[in-house]
């Protein structure tokens, strides 16, 4: 509201949002217990650099939990460029196998066709350090880099984006089942910028599979957000110094 021109105060910015029933998401904070001895053979090769100079120079992955009224835990499989802050291959399914990140990384792959020597990095879970994982990855020409053990800061980016579209849709959404959650399979650069013209078109919450296209949501999201409590404390009278 600052930046907008509005000279208001933290306490009149909560009282508001409790008229308006808003409400802020938190989630206790993790606690991390990192372990300074290196797995051989699995080395940390990203080092938290995370700064790029291009796309399909750098990308992380990972897995998350989906809850399901009627199925119980589903698993969603993520792979995001460093460079370009997306989403560029996923996969949903209700076992957290080996193929669930095979598909995600394959998907990246199709939906990129990066040059050799791309850096994948992931943490120390036994799906990314399984022999099928080493096996694609050595056939795709693509560089695996592993965090060290129990310390989530290794994959901040990705671990953040989790977060995000947990606190933005998944703790705000009860899914009745695996097919309400779920998300198409094959992912391509098309299909996540026609998914957020339609969302701009109609201007309508967006589904899981809406948020997760584009990691840029969040950006536009708390945009719109601003917009409504701007229309509504102007609504009440609160008017703009200039």
């Amino acid at each position: 509201m600052k930046e907008k021109g509005y000279n208001i105060s933290k306490k009149r910015v909560q009282r508001f949002m409790r008229e308006m029933n808003l409400y802020a998401i938190t989630v206790k904070k993790y606690k991390h217990k990192s372990s300074k001895k290196v797995v051989e053979g699995l080395e940390n090769v990203l080092k938290r650099d995370f700064s790029t100079k291009t796309i399909n120079e750098k990308w992380v992955g990972d897995i998350t939990y989906i809850h399901t009224l009627k199925d119980g835990w589903t698993y969603l499989a993520s792979v995001l460029d460093l460079y370009s802050k997306k989403i560029i291959g996923y996969a949903y399914g209700k076992s957290m196998d080996n193929s669930l990140v095979l598909k995600a990384l394959s998907n990246a792959y199709e939906s990129q066709k990066p040059s050799e020597g791309v850096i994948f990095h992931t943490d120390l879970g036994s799906q990314y350090t399984s022999n099928d994982m080493r096996k694609e990855c050595s056939k795709l020409k693509i560089r695996q880099s592993f965090s060290k053990k129990g310390c989530p800061y290794d994959n901040a980016c990705i671990e953040s984006f989790h977060a995000a579209l947990k606190k933005e849709e998944v703790y705000t959404t009860k899914y009745s089942d695996y097919n309400s959650a779920r998300i198409k399979s094959i992912y391509t650069e098309k299909e996540s910028l026609e998914v957020n013209k339609q969302y701009v078109k109609e201007n309508a919450k967006p589904s899981l599979a809406h948020v997760f296209t584009d990691i840029r949501y969040n950006r536009a999201n708390n945009e719109h957000f601003s917009q409504v409590f701007l229309d509504y404390i102007q609504a009440k009278g609160f008017k703009c110094p200039f």
